[in-house]
């Protein structure tokens, strides 16, 4: 196992890890101290989201190595960023004079092509995946390449730590910020692999 762990995984802490490792450490005091209304649906920490998340698709798409890889991961981060406006609901929808609510998909006019529409684009995504057998890239890029062990620990710190926060708490600032370290971390993946040469 621990030759396993050594084979697979790169124990460096990137310039980038530092990111990831800072905004782990400003959970707990953002929780503490935050106004809730930082957490809300366009708000400071989703915004910082959307920064993080155009950075990342900017890193994947101006990728100079396996371009047809980091385009899928481009579009992935396309996913996520639609993810985290509802497909545009939460920036275009707001209920008038009322803070932070926004009006559902059925009272809006066309609403009900949403879903189906953000579907079609997810199927699209996985063919384009499959059609250009990108899964033999992604095994190469894991064989070839050890692991960045503490980006991959900190995303899934903030992915679980995330769904904790939506399912058990109603922290808004707790469940953004979570969020903020899955992104900021995920990102830090993309910036090491896409700088990478073959």
């Amino acid at each position: 196992m621990i030759n396993f762990i050594k084979t697979h995984f790169d124990f460096k802490i990137f310039n980038i890890t530092w990111l990831g490792i800072l905004t782990a450490l400003a959970v707990i005091p953002c929780v503490m101290f935050l106004p809730e209304r930082f957490g809300y649906e366009n708000g400071f920490l989703e915004n910082l989201q959307m920064l993080v998340l155009f950075m990342g698709l900017y890193l994947a798409f101006a990728s100079k190595i396996k371009k047809k890889f980091f385009i899928f991961t481009g579009l992935v981060l396309v996913i996520l960023i639609l993810r985290e406006i509802n497909c545009g609901r939460t920036l275009f929808f707001p209920i008038p004079g009322v803070e932070n609510m926004y009006y559902s998909w059925k009272d809006i006019k066309y609403g009900y092509l949403a879903h189906p529409i953000f579907g079609i684009y997810i199927a699209s995504v996985a063919v384009y995946f499959f059609w250009n057998k990108l899964f033999i890239d992604l095994w190469h890029i894991i064989k070839g390449t050890k692991l960045p062990l503490w980006n991959i620990l900190l995303m899934f710190a903030g992915m679980f730590s995330g769904l904790y926060a939506e399912h058990c708490t109603n922290s808004l600032v707790f469940e953004e910020v979570t969020e903020l370290l899955f992104y900021v971390s995920l990102v830090g993946i993309i910036y090491i692999y896409a700088r990478k040469s073959d």
